[in-house]
């Protein structure tokens, strides 16, 4: 009999003092720990009281409810646990267990969505239940789309200054995330980001070009009516001399016309002008030459012999 107590009392000995597996700065069984959120889901077990082991859904308040428990406890903001130490406090406060061994895991996290959404492939909305940086959210969108713009939008929200939540947007250039794979351009997200690729900008061209359509904007700062003249493969015999950007401005009803003299421009007499993302340049026919094209065709068509009698009748 004594032999037996020994052994019981090495086996528990040893039990308490192997380290437990899920504190704040490890993971747990399956998923890493991280500090609870509102309406993540966790497992309680209590230590030889099984009417205590169930599975709870944190509250949107951030709090959650016990058995035999009077009051509600806090979960949200605290790591398992500290959750774990606050369950027993309250149970031996309330008369409930003495010494109480309580064990917390996280089954589920609902609180640390992270949203990708835009120019790409599968926009996708995901629990940040570990590490997550701004790659690894892209390649859960099946990357980025042929239409995606030369930068990512993060947005986060914060507590500001006066305690009400106040929305931060970084700004990360794809170039540099992607092409020079800089490491600062990869931040870490910890839930609640959104991750937004918009669609790179297009000037459209249309009226008496070769190639009339919509052109891709890759840098904002050079693109201009020359450029845009050669994209379209330049203009038509009949185009008139002066064209119109049409430029939606913030807070008007109908976009605003902008007189473009193209003679000028390709003569080098009058300065090249820039275009901005969803312009329209449109170049409008020139009547009078192509009235004065249309007559000299009527007369050439005549025979010889015509042409000189109506030419002699007038």
């Amino acid at each position: 009999m004594r032999r037996i107590l020994l052994t019981v009392l090495v086996v528990f000995c040893a039990g308490a003092a192997a380290p437990q597996t899920q504190t704040s700065g490890s993971g747990g069984a399956n998923l890493p720990v991280q500090e609870i959120g509102a309406n993540d889901l966790i497992a309680l077990s209590v230590y030889d009281a099984p009417e205590f082991t169930r599975t709870i859904r944190v509250g949107s308040n951030g709090e959650i409810a016990l058995p035999m428990l009077r009051r509600k406890l806090r979960a949200e903001g605290l790591f398992p646990d500290m959750l774990e130490g606050s369950i027993a406090e309250a149970l031996e406060a309330e008369h409930i267990l003495v010494d109480p061994i309580v064990t917390i895991t996280i089954v589920e996290y609902s609180s640390r969505p992270i949203s990708v959404l835009g120019a790409v492939r599968r926009p996708i909305t995901f629990q940040a239940s570990g590490p997550v940086t701004l790659i690894d959210a892209i390649t859960r969108a099946e990357g980025l789309s042929p239409e995606a713009g030369s930068e990512i939008l993060i947005t986060r929200t914060r507590p500001g200054k006066d305690g009400l939540p106040s929305r931060q947007i970084e700004r990360i250039p794809v170039k540099g995330l992607i092409n020079q794979a800089d490491d600062e351009l990869n931040p870490l997200l910890a839930g609640g980001e959104q991750v937004r690729v918009p669609e790179i900008g297009k000037v459209f061209v249309v009226g008496n070009v070769h190639k009339p359509g919509a052109f891709r904007v890759e840098d904002s700062a050079g693109t201009s009516v020359l450029k845009l003249l050669a994209l379209s493969e330049g203009l038509l015999p009949f185009a008139s001399p002066q064209a119109f950007i049409y430029r939606r401005v913030p807070g008007s009803a109908a976009p605003s016309e902008i007189p473009v003299a193209l003679t000028k421009i390709m003569s080098r007499k009058a300065p090249d002008l820039p275009l901005e993302p969803n312009d329209i340049l449109y170049i409008p026919d020139s009547k009078g030459r192509r009235l004065t094209s249309t007559t000299l065709e009527r007369l050439s068509g005549f025979g010889g012999t015509a042409a000189i009698d109506l030419l002699i009748f007038h």
